[in-house]
């Protein structure tokens, strides 16, 4: 486990996939990153927080792919992802899957860059019908990477902007706040106290079981 120094600030690295400006994608990593920074700071711990847009980056990132060679903005992205605590990653669900820039991006990261980093994953689209896109597609590249990605994962449909939620679900904000504690307890290195599990009474060896079935 990863040992912090008391005086050494956390580094947050967002990245937001969204393509148009301004963009829900943009603002749903907005609000996952200051949740974050705000359960931190009863810790005593300062959050650096860097925010990378990919739709700046489109150009670098496709120069990249095919020519090998990152331009200035896009080294400066890639060594903030690498050198950060944790990652916010939040992309638009495009055709049931993360969109392509966002793909693009992870390519060109070394694949060794991610191992072992907590990773809270995040999507936006416009129904609720692509939400499992998080734990079919944006969760395995992240597995394959080797990060840490948080069970909780957070995805927010047209619809959920504004909404309170029922009975059987949570309103966007809560669902924001409780993702953003699992970072928080990943970086302050609390974990979470594990439900206790009952014991049966009694176990009965299977040769036995099979011999009162003779009977």
């Amino acid at each position: 486990m990863t040992t912090y120094e008391p005086y050494k600030p956390y580094k947050l690295a967002v990245v937001s996939a969204g393509l148009s400006k301004p963009s829900s994608t943009r603002l749903l990593a907005d609000r996952l990153a200051e949740s974050t920074v705000r359960q931190l700071s009863p810790h005593g711990r300062e959050v650096e927080a860097t925010v990378i847009e990919l739709r700046d980056l489109a150009v670098e990132i496709a120069n990249n792919l095919v020519t090998g060679f990152p331009g200035a903005a896009l080294r400066e992205a890639v060594g903030a992802v690498t050198e950060a605590d944790a990652l916010i990653a939040v992309t638009p669900i495009f055709t049931a899957s993360y969109s392509g820039l966002f793909k693009s991006f992870f390519d060109v990261i070394d694949h060794d860059a991610l191992a072992g980093k907590p990773v809270l994953i995040a999507a936006t689209g416009g129904t609720p019908r692509h939400s499992l896109a998080l734990e079919h597609a944006v969760r395995p590249m992240f597995a394959y990477l080797r990060a840490v990605v948080l069970p909780t994962a957070v995805y927010a449909a047209t619809d959920d902007w504004g909404a309170t939620g029922d009975g059987l679900s949570e309103d966007l904000p809560r669902r924001i706040d409780r993702a953003a504690g699992d970072l928080t307890a990943l970086l302050a290195g609390r974990t979470p106290a594990a439900p206790a599990v009952a014991l049966p009474e009694q176990v009965v060896p299977f040769a036995e079981q099979l011999a009162a079935l003779r009977v």
